[in-house]
């Protein structure tokens, strides 16, 4: 059964097992998220669910959102998003999902916006390795370098790697372990790190390339 819930990153912590191992762990705000809508094959084309997470005070809608928000409730939700599950059947609109969803020993895949580090040069932003510091090589040691033939083809060809923008971009870590869940207080927590800062929203699915 597929399964997906909207949360929160609190932050990383580690707790011990059976073994007394230590287990470095990402605690998640995990739900509850509403079942906003819902999409048929019949009328939409596709299957899928939109959930909704975290309130929202009423005057930070415009009418569209609200109107749309309003057909499952008084869920007035901050963030929405779709998901594409084969057991939509079994939801129904301002029906709730919490972080029990889960269970210890699930994998997930999760999906979050990484720390944006502003504009960042090719050894820091790709890995590249600098020119030599001996023998005339300056003064660009940490620049990028050739950028491929001048005359043919007489262009940079898509796929080289540049200084520009790093981080701020949407990231999925796969296969992560489901070390604990919390139902009182929709905490799940995954062992490893996840994208994003403390406080950025992710999306928990179970895992599409379980090993």
């Amino acid at each position: 059964m597929e399964k997906a819930l909207i949360g929160k990153k609190v932050g990383m912590t580690q707790i011990f097992d059976a073994d007394g191992k230590v287990i470095p762990v990402t605690v998640i705000e995990a739900g509850p998220c509403v079942v906003i809508q819902k999409k048929s094959v019949e009328k939409d084309g596709y299957a899928a669910v939109q959930l909704g997470f975290e309130d929202v005070p009423a005057r930070k809608l415009n009418k569209p959102q609200a109107g749309h928000l309003k057909k499952a409730g008084d869920a007035l939700k901050r963030t929405l998003k779709e998901f594409h599950l084969d057991n939509t059947d079994e939801m129904s609109v301002g029906s709730v999902l919490k972080a029990d969803v889960f269970a210890e020993g699930d994998r997930v895949d999760i999906t979050g916006t990484s720390r944006g580090k502003g504009y960042a040069g090719v050894i820091k932003r790709w890995g590249a390795q600098r020119t030599p510091m001996s023998h005339g090589g300056g003064p660009v040691h940490r620049h990028a370098g050739s950028m491929g033939s001048g005359t043919d083809p007489a262009r940079i060809l898509p796929g080289k790697i540049g200084a520009g923008h790093m981080g701020n971009e949407q990231v999925t870590v796969m296969n992560l372990d489901v070390v604990k869940v919390d139902p009182e207080f929709n905490l799940i927590a995954v062992r490893g790190a996840i994208p994003g800062p403390k406080g950025g929203v992710v999306f928990l699915r179970n895992s599409v390339k379980n090993k």
